[in-house]
């Protein structure tokens, strides 16, 4: 998507005041590593998406300061000259690690990993967590209710009650990646060619003056594509009944099939298993029922546990905002400095366990059973450790040491992929569609027991030994009596 909008200047002011303070004290030029992760999973599920490195990318190739952002940061009187001339030069050179879009992430293993110059890896900190948090969020959310339809499809339809525009499309994008068929949103299908829905509202009922003739109307219009929303008045009494005679007067004597009725209001439980025996009975089994009205993956599970007769999900508001938890807790944390050319690995400590981050410049692998394709875990390394999956290989519990296991025929994979070097692009990203694809395939790799929406079985991020001896020695050298 093409963006004309200067997003330089969309980040927190103490990035500037720290950049400022960096070029004054001569560590303008000193590289820093900063790690993106997130420390829980929303809704308490088992694992959370990647998405959003496609925007992110678009962001970095595009960082200039203009002479409007100059003037604005001068006006501030907080800024030397030369700091200001050293953003009116600006170039961005640093080095980007990230997991590929659609993976299956895990609280406390790096997403992103930034090494460079401070001031610039700094500089990138709040659109890196804008971008990779609110698309994650979203995709996770639909990947969820995705897996609630249990192979039906799942349209996107939460345009109107979206946090802004772009929270709109580029939630539509993370939807779609996760797992939706489609959506509602018009630019969605133009720049990403997500399949656009649209058939009609309840004020094109009401502009008639009656159901039937509204639904006449719309079947002469749209006669090889005919959906109809039935529940403007009655749905039994009035609306699949006006429904069925429409496609028996218009739909089938101009050689077409009516492709189905939409309910989004009433007990669609109960309505849905009423209107299926109806259109039966009427010779349309192959007219499909589709519902929407404030659905989620509970409601959606229950309705078809009881037996709902939905072949299709409209899905709204508690998508496209993720309603149950509509944060992702995505951080950027400093975790190493480079002195002489040797890197010193860095660490956060708290007194809350979970906000301890990992030091050091680090890969991500997961394992993967050979004979199932199953992933086991995934492993926090030294970024030049290689785990050889032709040898077993102990892993272990960072909290837990004594829990232990050797695993054999195995293979492992790296997770960060370079996305820049030294500032230039070096990574392709896929089209949305190819992202789609990836990501189903990358979910099924995940045992039930982790996609589980209560309870779900914890998959284990472990650190390697040597790793694992560095977060030791800190904590040690750090700790306060």
């Amino acid at each position: 998507m093409n963006e004309k909008l200067n997003l330089t200047m969309l980040v927190d002011f103490y990035e500037f005041t720290m950049a400022n303070g960096h070029f004054e004290n001569g560590y303008k030029d000193k590289i820093a590593y900063f790690d993106m992760f997130f420390r829980r999973v929303p809704d308490d599920g088992g694992f959370a998406i990647m998405v959003g490195l496609e925007q992110l990318i678009e962001y970095i190739e595009n960082l200039y300061f203009d002479d409007g952002d100059i003037e604005y940061l001068r006006s501030k009187k907080i800024f030397s000259e030369e700091f200001l001339d050293y953003l009116k030069n600006f170039k961005f050179s640093c080095d980007i690690w990230a997991v590929k879009e659609g993976t299956p992430i895990f609280p406390g293993e790096p997403i992103v990993t930034v090494r460079g110059p401070v001031i610039e890896a700094q500089f990138i900190e709040t659109m890196i967590l804008l971008t990779i948090n609110h698309q994650s969020l979203i995709a996770t959310k639909a990947n969820r209710i995705v897996r609630a339809a249990d192979g039906r499809a799942v349209m996107e339809f939460g345009s109107r009650r979206a946090q802004g525009y772009h929270g709109a499309i580029f939630g539509t994008r993370a939807a779609f990646v996760a797992g939706c068929s489609g959506t509602a949103r018009a630019i969605s299908d133009r720049n990403y060619q997500i399949p656009a829905l649209g058939t009609m509202a309840h004020s094109w009922v009401q502009l008639f003056d009656s159901e039937y003739e509204a639904f006449r109307a719309y079947a002469e219009t749209y006669p090889d594509n005919c959906i109809l929303l039935i529940d403007t008045y009655n749905v039994l009494k009035s609306g699949i009944l006006n429904a069925i005679k429409v496609f028996k007067e218009v739909i089938v004597p101009k050689g077409f099939r009516p492709k189905g009725v939409r309910i989004d209001s009433g007990d669609i439980t109960y309505l849905s298993k009423k209107i299926r025996k109806m259109l039966d009975d009427a010779g349309f089994p192959d007219c499909t029922i589709t519902a929407s009205n404030s659905l989620d993956e509970y409601i959606i599970r229950d309705t078809l546990v009881q037996g709902a007769k939905i072949d299709m999900f409209g899905v709204g508001e508690r998508l496209i905002t993720s309603k149950s938890e509509p944060v992702f807790g995505g951080v950027y944390k400093l975790c190493a400095v480079e002195k002489d050319g040797e890197i010193i690995p860095k660490i956060k400590i708290s007194e809350n366990i979970e906000k301890i981050t990992n030091p050091s410049f680090k890969q991500v692998y997961r394992l993967y059973e050979k004979d199932s394709g199953k992933a086991i875990a995934d492993v926090l390394t030294l970024h030049d450790e290689e785990i050889d999956d032709k040898k077993p290989y102990e892993i272990f519990d960072p909290e837990h040491t004594w829990k232990r296991r050797t695993i054999t025929d195995f293979k492992a994979e790296k997770l960060l992929v370079p996305i820049f070097k030294n500032g230039k692009k070096v990574y392709e990203s896929p089209s949305v569609h190819e992202i789609k694809s990836f990501c189903a395939q990358q979910v099924d790799t995940l045992w039930d027991e982790v996609k589980r929406f209560e309870n779900p079985h914890k998959y284990y991020v472990d650190l390697s030994p040597k790793l694992w001896e560095i977060k030791q020695d800190l904590l040690k050298k750090y700790s306060v009596e």
